[in-house]
Protein backbone atom coordinates (compact mmCIF):
# COMPACT_ATOMS: atom_id res chain seq x y z
CA UNK A 1 0.00 0.00 0.00
CA UNK A 2 1.40 3.20 -0.88
CA UNK A 3 2.36 5.19 2.05
CA UNK A 4 1.76 8.79 0.33
CA UNK A 5 5.35 10.15 1.17
CA UNK A 6 7.56 11.86 -1.42
CA UNK A 7 10.62 9.36 -3.03
CA UNK A 8 13.88 10.54 -2.41
CA UNK A 9 14.34 11.13 -6.10
CA UNK A 10 11.77 13.38 -6.49
CA UNK A 11 9.69 11.14 -7.07
CA UNK A 12 -3.08 -1.87 -1.39
CA UNK A 13 -16.26 -12.59 -2.27
CA UNK A 14 -17.18 -10.71 0.99
CA UNK A 15 -20.81 -10.89 1.51
CA UNK A 16 -23.69 -11.68 4.61
CA UNK A 17 -23.32 -15.24 3.63
CA UNK A 18 -19.31 -15.14 3.80
CA UNK A 19 -17.69 -18.39 5.73
CA UNK A 20 -14.12 -19.79 6.51
CA UNK A 21 -12.99 -22.77 5.17
CA UNK A 22 -9.75 -24.65 4.93
CA UNK A 23 -8.27 -26.34 1.72
CA UNK A 24 -11.57 -25.55 -0.07
CA UNK A 25 -11.27 -26.82 -4.01
CA UNK A 26 -12.51 -24.93 -6.48
CA UNK A 27 -15.40 -26.95 -8.52
CA UNK A 28 -13.35 -28.27 -11.40
CA UNK A 29 -15.48 -26.74 -13.99
CA UNK A 30 -14.62 -23.39 -12.74
CA UNK A 31 -10.48 -24.24 -12.80
CA UNK A 32 -8.22 -23.69 -15.64
CA UNK A 33 -6.74 -26.45 -17.15
CA UNK A 34 -3.31 -24.23 -17.03
CA UNK A 35 -3.27 -24.01 -13.15
CA UNK A 36 -3.14 -28.18 -12.47
CA UNK A 37 0.39 -27.12 -13.38
CA UNK A 38 1.18 -25.03 -10.81
CA UNK A 39 1.65 -25.57 -6.82
CA UNK A 40 -0.81 -25.56 -4.51
CA UNK A 41 0.23 -23.17 -1.80
CA UNK A 42 1.65 -24.99 1.12
CA UNK A 43 1.34 -22.28 3.83
CA UNK A 44 -0.31 -24.02 6.88
CA UNK A 45 -1.94 -20.61 8.06
CA UNK A 46 -3.55 -19.80 4.37
CA UNK A 47 -7.49 -20.01 4.94
CA UNK A 48 -9.43 -18.84 2.37
CA UNK A 49 -12.48 -17.02 2.92
CA UNK A 50 -14.73 -17.18 -0.12
CA UNK A 51 -18.48 -16.31 -0.86
CA UNK A 52 -20.83 -18.98 -1.99
CA UNK A 53 -21.64 -18.82 -5.80
CA UNK A 54 -24.01 -16.37 -6.25
CA UNK A 55 -24.15 -14.63 -9.80
CA UNK A 56 -21.39 -12.22 -9.79
CA UNK A 57 -22.20 -8.59 -10.30
CA UNK A 58 -20.58 -7.14 -13.38
CA UNK A 59 -18.94 -3.90 -14.12
CA UNK A 60 -22.06 -2.37 -15.75
CA UNK A 61 -24.73 -3.88 -14.33
CA UNK A 62 -27.10 -1.06 -11.99
CA UNK A 63 -26.59 -3.12 -9.08
CA UNK A 64 -23.04 -2.35 -8.51
CA UNK A 65 -22.08 -1.29 -6.04
CA UNK A 66 -24.46 -0.30 -2.89
CA UNK A 67 -23.78 1.59 -0.11
CA UNK A 68 -24.22 0.55 3.34
CA UNK A 69 -26.06 3.97 4.42
CA UNK A 70 -27.90 6.71 2.37
CA UNK A 71 -25.93 8.80 0.10
CA UNK A 72 -24.33 11.93 2.19
CA UNK A 73 -24.21 15.01 -0.35
CA UNK A 74 -21.11 16.03 1.05
CA UNK A 75 -19.47 13.02 0.14
CA UNK A 76 -20.31 12.38 -2.91
CA UNK A 77 -19.10 16.28 -3.97
CA UNK A 78 -15.52 15.51 -2.65
CA UNK A 79 -15.89 12.21 -4.84
CA UNK A 80 -16.71 14.30 -7.79
CA UNK A 81 -14.12 16.85 -7.32
CA UNK A 82 -11.34 13.00 -6.93
CA UNK A 83 -12.32 11.63 -10.13
CA UNK A 84 -12.19 15.60 -11.62
CA UNK A 85 -8.09 16.15 -9.88
CA UNK A 86 -7.86 11.75 -11.78
CA UNK A 87 -8.56 13.21 -14.96
CA UNK A 88 -6.18 15.85 -14.84
CA UNK A 89 -3.29 13.78 -13.38
CA UNK A 90 -3.93 11.24 -16.92
CA UNK A 91 -6.67 9.17 -15.59
CA UNK A 92 -8.60 8.38 -18.97
CA UNK A 93 -10.26 4.98 -18.40
CA UNK A 94 -13.97 5.11 -18.08
CA UNK A 95 -14.51 1.92 -16.10
CA UNK A 96 -11.95 2.87 -13.49
CA UNK A 97 -13.11 6.55 -13.56
CA UNK A 98 -16.81 5.53 -12.72
CA UNK A 99 -15.41 2.83 -9.81
CA UNK A 100 -14.00 5.92 -8.26
CA UNK A 101 -16.50 8.19 -8.15
CA UNK A 102 -19.01 5.33 -6.89
CA UNK A 103 -16.97 4.05 -4.06
CA UNK A 104 -16.95 5.58 -1.03
CA UNK A 105 -13.26 5.55 0.19
CA UNK A 106 -14.57 7.83 3.73
CA UNK A 107 -15.72 4.24 4.39
CA UNK A 108 -12.57 2.53 4.37
CA UNK A 109 -10.66 4.67 6.66
CA UNK A 110 -11.43 5.48 10.92
CA UNK A 111 -14.06 8.47 10.93
CA UNK A 112 -10.96 10.80 12.69
CA UNK A 113 -10.35 10.74 9.04
CA UNK A 114 -13.29 10.78 7.07
CA UNK A 115 -12.81 14.34 6.39
CA UNK A 116 -9.30 13.35 4.53
CA UNK A 117 -10.71 10.29 2.48
CA UNK A 118 -10.68 12.27 -0.49
CA UNK A 119 -7.32 13.92 -0.58
CA UNK A 120 -5.00 12.46 -2.49
CA UNK A 121 -3.19 11.28 0.55
CA UNK A 122 -2.06 7.94 1.72
CA UNK A 123 -3.67 8.06 5.03
CA UNK A 124 -2.86 5.31 7.95
CA UNK A 125 -5.48 1.97 8.58
CA UNK A 126 -2.96 0.47 11.10
CA UNK A 127 -0.58 -2.29 11.89
CA UNK A 128 2.02 -0.26 9.94
CA UNK A 129 -0.25 -0.35 6.91
CA UNK A 130 -1.90 2.73 4.65
CA UNK A 131 -4.48 3.02 2.23
CA UNK A 132 -3.06 4.26 -0.97
CA UNK A 133 -2.97 7.86 -2.98
CA UNK A 134 -6.45 7.75 -5.15
CA UNK A 135 -4.51 8.44 -8.19
CA UNK A 136 -1.88 5.68 -6.93
CA UNK A 137 -4.77 3.40 -7.11
CA UNK A 138 -6.72 4.27 -10.12
CA UNK A 139 -3.49 4.64 -11.95
CA UNK A 140 -2.04 1.03 -11.17
CA UNK A 141 -5.58 -0.88 -12.47
CA UNK A 142 -5.52 1.03 -15.47
CA UNK A 143 -1.97 0.17 -16.18
CA UNK A 144 -3.08 -3.25 -15.21
CA UNK A 145 -6.11 -3.28 -17.46
CA UNK A 146 -4.93 -1.30 -20.68
CA UNK A 147 -8.33 -1.36 -22.01
CA UNK A 148 -9.09 -4.71 -21.66
CA UNK A 149 -12.47 -7.14 -20.17
CA UNK A 150 -10.90 -8.36 -16.96
CA UNK A 151 -12.16 -11.55 -16.09
CA UNK A 152 -10.69 -12.54 -12.78
CA UNK A 153 -8.10 -10.60 -11.16
CA UNK A 154 -5.55 -11.13 -7.99
CA UNK A 155 -4.62 -8.69 -6.17
CA UNK A 156 -1.89 -8.70 -3.17
CA UNK A 157 -2.40 -6.67 -0.03
CA UNK A 158 -6.27 -6.25 0.33
CA UNK A 159 -5.24 -3.92 3.98
CA UNK A 160 -8.66 -1.68 3.92
CA UNK A 161 -10.30 -3.44 1.17
CA UNK A 162 -10.72 -0.07 -0.90
CA UNK A 163 -8.41 -0.94 -3.70
CA UNK A 164 -10.16 -4.42 -3.78
CA UNK A 165 -13.59 -2.61 -3.94
CA UNK A 166 -12.87 -0.08 -7.02
CA UNK A 167 -11.66 -3.12 -9.19
CA UNK A 168 -14.76 -4.82 -8.41
CA UNK A 169 -16.12 -1.98 -11.20
CA UNK A 170 -13.22 -3.45 -13.49
CA UNK A 171 -13.33 -7.03 -13.46
CA UNK A 172 -15.75 -9.94 -12.69
CA UNK A 173 -13.85 -11.89 -10.58
CA UNK A 174 -11.58 -9.92 -7.94
CA UNK A 175 -9.46 -12.61 -5.47
CA UNK A 176 -7.88 -10.07 -2.99
CA UNK A 177 -4.75 -11.99 0.06
CA UNK A 178 -4.01 -10.02 3.00
CA UNK A 179 -1.17 -11.83 5.41
CA UNK A 180 -2.99 -9.34 8.23
CA UNK A 181 -5.57 -10.81 9.99
CA UNK A 182 -7.57 -8.17 12.20
CA UNK A 183 -6.69 -6.04 8.40
CA UNK A 184 -8.18 -8.94 6.29
CA UNK A 185 -11.10 -8.98 8.98
CA UNK A 186 -11.87 -5.46 9.30
CA UNK A 187 -12.23 -5.74 5.27
CA UNK A 188 -14.90 -8.87 4.84
CA UNK A 189 -16.97 -6.49 7.49
CA UNK A 190 -16.67 -3.60 4.87
CA UNK A 191 -17.22 -5.09 1.96
CA UNK A 192 -20.21 -7.27 2.76
CA UNK A 193 -21.85 -4.05 4.08
CA UNK A 194 -21.53 -2.69 0.32
CA UNK A 195 -22.96 -6.34 -1.09
CA UNK A 196 -19.63 -7.20 -3.68
CA UNK A 197 -20.17 -10.87 -4.52
CA UNK A 198 -17.31 -10.59 -7.12
CA UNK A 199 -15.12 -10.04 -4.22
CA UNK A 200 -13.41 -13.03 -2.54
CA UNK A 201 -11.04 -11.98 0.49
CA UNK A 202 -8.65 -14.48 1.81
CA UNK A 203 -6.30 -14.46 4.53
CA UNK A 204 -2.68 -15.61 3.47
CA UNK A 205 0.36 -15.38 1.84
CA UNK A 206 0.06 -13.16 -0.88
CA UNK A 207 3.94 -13.77 -2.23
CA UNK A 208 2.53 -17.19 -3.09
CA UNK A 209 -0.30 -16.12 -5.31
CA UNK A 210 -3.64 -18.02 -5.51
CA UNK A 211 -1.90 -21.20 -8.12
CA UNK A 212 -5.63 -23.07 -7.43
CA UNK A 213 -7.13 -20.10 -9.05
CA UNK A 214 -4.64 -19.16 -11.47
CA UNK A 215 -3.94 -18.03 -14.12
CA UNK A 216 -5.35 -14.33 -13.90
CA UNK A 217 -5.81 -11.20 -16.08
CA UNK A 218 -4.17 -9.24 -14.17
CA UNK A 219 -2.18 -8.86 -10.46
CA UNK A 220 -1.99 -5.96 -8.85
CA UNK A 221 0.81 -5.62 -5.63
CA UNK A 222 0.13 -3.18 -3.42
CA UNK A 223 3.67 -3.69 -1.13
CA UNK A 224 7.05 -3.52 -2.48
CA UNK A 225 9.95 -6.55 -3.07
CA UNK A 226 13.30 -6.34 -4.07
CA UNK A 227 11.75 -8.28 -6.51
CA UNK A 228 8.37 -9.45 -7.91
CA UNK A 229 7.96 -12.96 -6.61
CA UNK A 230 8.20 -15.68 -9.35
CA UNK A 231 5.27 -17.44 -8.25
CA UNK A 232 3.21 -14.16 -9.30
CA UNK A 233 4.51 -14.71 -12.79
CA UNK A 234 3.64 -18.12 -13.18
CA UNK A 235 0.31 -16.91 -12.40
CA UNK A 236 -0.48 -14.50 -14.98
CA UNK A 237 -2.23 -15.50 -18.25
CA UNK A 238 -0.91 -15.29 -21.96
CA UNK A 239 -1.11 -11.65 -22.22
CA UNK A 240 -2.07 -10.46 -18.32
CA UNK A 241 -0.71 -8.03 -17.02
CA UNK A 242 1.44 -7.64 -13.21
CA UNK A 243 1.40 -4.00 -11.52
CA UNK A 244 3.79 -3.89 -8.68
CA UNK A 245 6.33 -1.31 -6.74
CA UNK A 246 9.89 -2.80 -6.66
CA UNK A 247 12.79 -1.96 -4.76
CA UNK A 248 14.01 -1.24 -1.05
CA UNK A 249 15.20 2.67 -0.26
CA UNK A 250 14.30 3.56 -3.99
CA UNK A 251 11.17 1.93 -5.24
CA UNK A 252 9.76 2.42 -9.17
CA UNK A 253 6.35 0.78 -10.49
CA UNK A 254 7.14 -2.01 -12.42
CA UNK A 255 4.57 -3.18 -14.89
CA UNK A 256 5.21 -6.99 -16.70
CA UNK A 257 3.18 -8.97 -19.08
CA UNK A 258 3.14 -12.59 -20.24
CA UNK A 259 3.87 -12.90 -23.68
CA UNK A 260 3.53 -16.03 -25.86
CA UNK A 261 6.18 -19.07 -24.99
CA UNK A 262 6.39 -18.00 -21.30
CA UNK A 263 8.63 -15.17 -21.82
CA UNK A 264 7.44 -11.39 -19.81
CA UNK A 265 7.98 -7.95 -21.17
CA UNK A 266 9.05 -6.02 -18.47
CA UNK A 267 8.33 -1.75 -18.17
CA UNK A 268 10.11 0.25 -15.72
CA UNK A 269 7.35 3.24 -14.74
CA UNK A 270 7.16 6.36 -12.06
CA UNK A 271 8.61 6.44 -8.77
CA UNK A 272 6.65 5.59 -5.76
CA UNK A 273 6.56 4.64 -2.63
CA UNK A 274 5.29 1.69 -1.10
CA UNK A 275 5.11 -0.09 2.32
CA UNK A 276 7.37 -3.67 1.85
CA UNK A 277 6.17 -6.45 0.61
CA UNK A 278 6.44 -9.20 3.38
CA UNK A 279 5.77 -13.25 3.41
CA UNK A 280 3.43 -15.62 6.35
CA UNK A 281 0.52 -14.75 7.92
CA UNK A 282 0.46 -12.17 10.94
CA UNK A 283 -2.38 -13.58 13.31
Amino acid sequence: MHDGRKPRNGATAANSNTRLSTGLTPRTAQRPAASAMLPRPTNSNTRMNLGPGRPLVGPNDKAWPVASRAPDIADSRRREQMVQRLLEDGITDRLVLEAMRRMPRHAFVDEALASRAYDNAALPIGHGQTISQPRIVAHMIQTARQGRELHRVLEVGTGCGYQAAVLAGVAREVFSVERVRPLHEQAVQRLRALRLPQVRLILGDGTLGLPAFAPFDAIVVAAAGLAVPRALLEQLAVGGRLVAPEGGAEQRLVVIERQPGGHFKRTEGEAVRFVPLQTGVQL
